[in-house]
């Protein structure tokens, strides 16, 4: 009999378990088919990276403390590491140029020399110093040309927070960014030296109302801070042994940034032809002198082409690493020590 009702349990179990089952089913199929928007797959909406926008994040006040000191020394370097700051033994810096006058936007623009990703980078082989350089070295290479002044201790609190920004910059960017985000603009050189008075008629065009008639800059209201434009030439830019000093590098820099605002490095407002003209006419003005550089490049064929100084292991005269044409210079490399040369 206690066998009989189990039985009986059983098939009552399974009957009203398919009969649920068979009212699902049905309600199912009369909801799919009076609205099959139900059961749609929302699409996942992709989230798209984009540079960090620096100046909200040092105003959220969110900003790591070291990320922090950092930016205050690449964006008001005159005021804490230059010529005005009031701590004596931080005046590093010889002149009042803030790092981000040709690292724009904070270092996030692309075709600036953008620090996004930057220390991925490093440390890698230097041709000035002819051996692996760090980033701390990168960093000190432009304490002493483009800033015109004297090397920051590799262990300070101000190299550590200036590389830690860097970090910070580059934090969750996607791979396929990297080269975005390296380097400047590539140009197309001319077979021609630079047109100075072509040069000089783009300048008074394009930038004289930024950079003032005799390149000399505006500077913010507070001049601790340094310049708004920064000056071109004279003693307040960067010196001969700046990388901005060789035309095809300056060059490349003005035609992905310049005019300031109205041209990107996938976009630029003018011509490689321009852009290079500009950049011989900038550089053709007097600027501070940077000690030894003779010793620049012991490898004397690891020398860019439009470095302005020498000596090289080539025959060509000076004016023509200064203004080229740099076609010939470059086919001579290639074909005498198998360089492919770019720079």
């Amino acid at each position: 009999m206690e066998d009989l009702k189990s039985v009986v349990k059983a098939i009552t179990y399974l009957f009203g378990t398919c009969t649920a089952l068979i009212i699902v089913l049905f309600a199912g199929a009369y909801l799919y088919n009076s609205n099959p928007s139900l059961f749609a797959q929302k699409p996942t909406i992709a989230t798209v990276w984009k540079p960090k926008d620096v100046e909200a994040e040092f105003s959220s006040g969110n900003m790591p403390n070291n990320v922090k000191y950092g930016y205050q020394l690449i964006s008001e370097t005159p005021k804490y590491m230059g010529p005005m700051a009031k701590d004596t033994s931080m005046k590093y810096a010889g002149n009042n140029l803030a790092c981000m006058n040709c690292h724009l936007k904070a270092g996030t623009q692309a075709g600036s020399a953008s620090w996004i990703g930057v220390t991925n980078r490093y440390p890698k082989f230097s041709g000035r110093s002819n051996k692996m350089s760090t980033i701390e070295n990168r960093i000190n290479g432009c304490m002493e040309r483009s800033m015109n002044g004297k090397k920051l201790p590799t262990g300070s609190r101000a190299m550590k927070a200036i590389v830690a920004y860097m970090e910070w910059l580059g934090k969750d960017m996607p791979k396929e960014k990297e080269k975005e985000y390296k380097g400047y603009a590539e140009i197309s050189l001319p077979d021609t030296a630079v047109n100075l008075a072509e040069g000089k008629s783009l300048f008074a065009k394009e930038c004289m109302v930024c950079h003032g008639q005799n390149g000399e800059g505006v500077k913010l209201t507070d001049s601790t801070k340094g310049y708004q434009y920064p000056p071109l030439w004279g003693a307040d830019s960067y010196n001969n042994g700046a990388g901005m000093h060789r035309v095809i590098t300056s060059a490349e820099f003005i035609k992905g940034n310049m005019p300031f605002g109205q041209a990107t490095w996938n976009h630029p407002k003018l011509t490689d032809l321009e852009a290079y003209n500009l950049a011989g006419y900038i550089n053709s003005f007097s600027r501070p002198l940077k000690e030894n550089t003779q010793s620049d490049y012991p490898d004397k064929k690891q020398k860019p082409v439009s470095t302005p100084y020498g000596p090289w292991t080539d025959p060509f005269p000076p004016s023509q690493h200064a203004l080229g044409p740099f076609p010939p210079i470059i086919k001579y490399y290639k074909e005498r020590y198998q360089l492919v040369k770019t720079k």
